[in-house]
């Protein structure tokens, strides 16, 4: 029997590590189960949810070129259906609003770069000063003697 991408086969659990279990396959082979693979939930520890000897059914996720069988045990039980979600009513569109800042009643126009650059060169150097001259009336000024 051939390991196919997507078959679903029986195993039996050969050995487990601290990053998954090792299954033998029908045909021989032995193919890793990784420990997100185990469970639909998170695994902390491994032993909680296999031990060597179980049989499992697997589904097979990749056959590297080197013989690397990859597998899982969570994609191999059928999934619940997932009910349908109800259709959302349509909302009334909104009106873009345009980002550029304009003082223009005409309409927005565009700026261009170094328009926007100067914008914020003297917004920054404003915001500064004000920062400034909090901070120097806190600490008594610039040049002002101390005792």
């Amino acid at each position: 029997m051939s390991i196919e991408v997507g078959s679903k086969v029986q195993g039996k659990v050969t050995g487990i590590t601290n990053f998954g279990a090792f299954v033998e396959l029908p045909d021989g082979k032995t193919g890793l189960v990784h420990i997100s693979e185990v469970a639909d939930n998170y695994v902390k520890d491994i032993n909680e949810h296999l031990k060597v000897g179980d049989v499992v059914e697997v589904k097979v996720m990749n056959v590297e070129a080197d013989g690397k069988i990859g597998l899982s045990i969570r994609k191999a039980k059928p999934q619940p259906e997932r009910p349908e979600r109800p259709e959302r009513p349509e909302r009334p569109h909104r009106p873009r609003r345009d980002n550029n800042r304009s003082n223009d009643r005409n309409g927005p126009t565009k700026e261009n770069f170094e328009q926007k650059m100067a914008r914020f060169l003297k917004d920054s150097d404003e915001r500064l000063a004000t920062l400034k001259r909090a901070t120097e009336s806190k600490r008594g000024g610039r040049g002002a003697r101390r005792g």
